[in-house]
């Protein structure tokens, strides 16, 4: 009776028990970092005293800050190198390309684990592995051979029967789990797809579904390592690698579901989420600016020549910018041989590096009171670059036909009108491995002589205070439901290339919605408070969310609930994320209000759940906490970092 999921925990637990609720520890062999989010992973390692990566591989991709307008970004691959050179870590150079889907092709194994510092880590899930997205300071414990520790999720198992119908694609499968579900359907689970339905779906197919589990909130999301899976590593080159892990006839899942893919219609996420999910048709005809294809939601060869078959010999509608993000360069390499790229060259397609591009905001915003339609992962407000942003999400096909047509398009209506049938695609066999821009980790003499290489821009990680005794702190600001990392800490080409910088990465903080926030924080030079709704914290997993907010004083987070990977953030920079035991207490809480914790280690350490007094209104209300013994330690002492240095 066991599923994929079990069998990976089981195969690298090292504490705890697999309970759901209760708190276990993980071995890890594959950590992944990215440029956004790895320099503080390597400024991380140098504060632990790091000598070298413990881990079976670990790899630092470039592939979100890739404009370099100026000196910082370039400053940073050159300072990321130097680390990786330093601790023998695998580098990626910049325009090899995306993280996800190039560690897939290069390292990604059955049965392994791995981490990443960044939410879309789960894809590698598409190859039977137990992939993981957390906060840079877990990643660099990982490297340095520690556990990784987290609660055990609920396996819950999506049984897939039918096979999808032309023009239907692995994009509209994932939409139709966030349609049924929302953004917070598979918080604290981890979603195993299983059933007669796989044999129609690649490895590639299975990593767009992977990849968008991030969105459902779900913990991760596990596929078999099956005949596809074989196929894939083959065609890469890496047979060897494979090894067969299938659920047990008779597995039993915490929770269950189904779908009938041959019932599945293409889908579309309304801005401005992932979970505002509707049939295309319902939107058709609304007017567009801007196509994108690309990005590490929609990262296979066949999302590329699907709309390369079908934009050949015709040009885009007059208007509508067409932009292609190849997501590595042995997918452009292929691309090119099988003559898509001459296709989407010729009807009009601006063609960029490999990379995240736009997905994280890094160029491609649209235009004004515009819609964009893109293949990538996320719309969150704001996250294109653009304040007043209109992002949808679909599928390449779904993309194409709208930029053929200037307008939100349904592709089987687009096919009907054109007359032409579903492209039949004669993929390569075996694919152009092209390994000449990753960078092996050195041997240990040598690199113990590599210095670190810091530009200006790159500073020392912030002194963290101990939790104080006796808290009195106003809320400086209070926030609505799904509230994302994005809106904590945004993206971007304005803010992003300061990733290393966390006295300026600070002047960003909550600068959507409320610019002021970061100015009335450093004036009142004490502990603050912020209060949110559902889900806060939703999204990215960046660190800055959390690190950036305590530095300007942030020392407590009330809401009603809390998305995984930011609430493991908020502890590991000391910051105390509590829930109200009644949700309705969060409107008996206005900004500006003052409250107060006597003796707060001492209750943390005692009980889940004390009082909170409200000195402003004159009352009282119950809150809980849901921290582990080993985090209340962490949060009391101010922060993973603080813990380290007094173990040490």
């Amino acid at each position: 009776m066991t599923s994929v999921a079990h069998q990976l925990i089981a195969s690298h637990l090292v504490s705890g028990e697999m309970v759901p609720g209760t708190e276990i520890g993980l071995r890890i062999d594959q950590t992944l970092t990215q440029d956004a989010t790895g320099t503080l992973v390597m400024l991380e390692l140098e504060a632990m005293g790091l000598d070298r990566a413990r881990t079976d591989v670990s790899v630092q991709y470039v592939d979100h800050n890739l404009l370099q307008t100026d000196e910082k970004n370039a400053d940073d691959h050159r300072f990321l190198r130097s680390a990786c050179r330093r601790w023998g870590l695998w580098y990626s150079k910049p325009g090899n390309g995306v993280s996800h889907p190039t560690h897939m092709q290069r390292f990604g194994k059955p049965g392994a684990t791995m981490v990443g510092s960044d939410s879309h880590t789960p894809a590698a899930g598409s190859l039977g592995m137990l992939a993981i997205g957390v906060g840079g300071l877990e990643v660099a414990l990982a490297i340095a051979g520690n556990p990784l520790y987290l609660v055990m999720p609920e396996i819950w198992g999506v049984r897939l029967s039918g096979q999808l119908p032309e023009w239907v694609s692995a994009k509209d499968v994932i939409l139709e789990m966030l349609r049924r579900h929302g953004v917070a359907g598979a918080k604290n689970r981890i979603i195993e797809y299983h059933g007669p339905g796989l044999a129609g779906l690649s490895a590639m197919d299975r990593h767009v579904i992977a990849n968008m589990g991030a969105e459902l909130g779900a913990t991760t999301t596990v596929f078999p390592a099956d005949d596809a899976v074989r196929a894939f590593l083959r065609a890469e080159g890496r047979e060897d690698d494979f090894t067969e892990i299938r659920a047990s006839d008779d597995a039993v899942y915490d929770a269950e579901d189904e779908i009938d893919l041959s019932t599945l219609e293409p889908l579309i996420a309304r801005p401005s989420s992932p979970g505002n999910v509707v049939m295309v048709r319902a939107v058709a005809g609304e007017p567009i600016g801007q196509v994108v294809i690309g990005s590490s939601a929609n990262p296979g060869l066949r999302d590329f020549a699907v709309a390369a078959a079908m934009v050949a010999g015709r040009q885009t509608a007059d208007g509508v910018s067409f932009d292609v993000n190849p997501t590595s360069r042995e997918l452009l390499m292929d691309l090119t041989k099988m003559g898509a790229t001459f296709e989407l060259l010729g009807a009009g397609a601006r063609l960029h590096q490999s990379g995240c591009m736009g997905c994280i905001g890094m160029g491609q915003a649209p235009a004004t009171a515009t819609s964009s339609l893109r293949t990538m992962p996320r719309n969150f407000p704001g996250r294109s670059g653009v304040a007043d942003d209109a992002v949808w999400l679909c599928s390449p096909e779904t993309a194409a036909a709208s930029a053929l047509t200037g307008v939100i398009t349904d592709p089987r209506d687009w096919a009907e009108a054109e007359g032409v049938a579903y492209p039949a695609l004669a993929l390569p066999e075996r694919a152009t491995v092209n390994t000449a821009m990753l960078e092996a980790p050195l041997p240990p003499s040598e690199a113990a002589r590599v210095e670190l290489i810091k530009g200006p821009n790159i500073t020392a990680l912030p002194e963290l205070d101990a939790l104080p005794a006796h808290l009195e702190a106003p809320v400086l600001l209070k926030v609505g439901d799904d509230i994302s990392t994005d809106a904590i800490s945004p993206a971007g080409a304005r803010a992003l290339p300061f990733r290393s910088n966390i006295p300026r990465m600070a002047e960003f903080v909550f600068d959507q919605l409320d610019p002021s926030y970061h100015e009335r924080a450093r004036a009142h030079e004490g502990p603050h408070v912020i209060v949110g709704g559902d889900n806060y914290g939703q999204g990215s997993s960046r660190e800055h969310a959390a690190i950036a907010p305590r530095y300007l004083g942030l020392r407590v987070v009330i809401a009603k609930s809390f998305a995984r990977i930011h609430w493991q953030n908020l502890a590991n920079f000391g910051i105390l994320a509590l829930e109200f035991a009644d949700p309705a207490d969060y409107d008996r809480i206005e900004p500006g209000d003052v409250l107060t914790v006597e003796d707060l280690p001492e209750w943390l350490a005692r009980t889940h759940e004390f009082d909170v007094r409200n000195v402003t209104r004159d009352r009282t209300f119950l809150v809980r906490h849901h921290l582990s013994p080993r985090q209340v330690e962490m949060v009391v002492a101010g922060g993973l970092i603080a813990t380290l240095r007094a173990g040490a």
